[in-house]
């Protein structure tokens, strides 16, 4: 099955090192990459089960992984490490996230063409064993998730909608400042 969580060779061993120490502190890596540039910058997208993420999570996965990092030696150069929260317009690198987002717009790319196209933007529709399912103009398509080269949920109001509407009702944020955001959202606001 196609990783979308860690896609390059080295991604992948990195991952394979890193991430039974963060699931031992009780996060999952949605994805995680080693981008080149004059400083290589290792980008750790994390979460709770539960979808939320918080610094202070942020902070605990970023000193584990630093000493880890001490100890394995993986990357011979120096590296800048960025760990942060999927975000709202998060990518979609699960399964499980396709089932999760239903209902909610997704640009999804594939690797190869399919029916003459590799880019396919719509409203989730879940799963269907190993297929993402997707609405596009054309209706209701699935698409085998070995297939994808990438994919992530876009930001539209609905989305922010509901990210704000969890947050309320885990107690994240308070009734003040979910009414000024939704505000904001809904354009009432001048």
């Amino acid at each position: 099955m196609t990783d979308l969580i860690a896609k390059a060779a080295m991604d992948q061993r990195l991952l394979k090192i890193l991430n039974p120490m963060i699931e031992g502190l009780g996060y999952e890596v949605v994805r995680l990459r080693l981008m080149s540039g004059n400083t290589p910058t290792l980008q750790i997208m994390a979460q709770k089960p539960d979808g939320t993420m918080e610094v202070d999570g942020c902070a605990e996965i970023s000193t584990a992984v630093s000493a880890l990092m001490d100890v394995e030696d993986p990357i011979i150069e120096a590296y800048t490490l960025e760990v942060s929260s999927p975000g709202i317009d998060r990518p979609l690198t699960r399964l499980k996230d396709f089932d999760q987002w239903i209902g909610y717009v997704a640009k999804i790319e594939t690797e190869q063409l399919i029916d003459g196209r590799r880019r396919f933007k719509g409203e989730l529709a879940g799963t269907d064993g190993d297929e993402v399912l997707i609405t596009i103009e054309e209706g209701t398509i699935g698409l085998k998730f070995d297939w994808l080269a990438d994919a992530k949920l876009i930001l539209t109001d609905d989305l922010i909608r509901a990210v704000l509407k969890g947050r309320k009702d885990a107690g994240q944020i308070d009734e003040t400042q979910y009414d000024e955001v939704q505000t904001i959202v809904d354009g009432e606001e001048d």
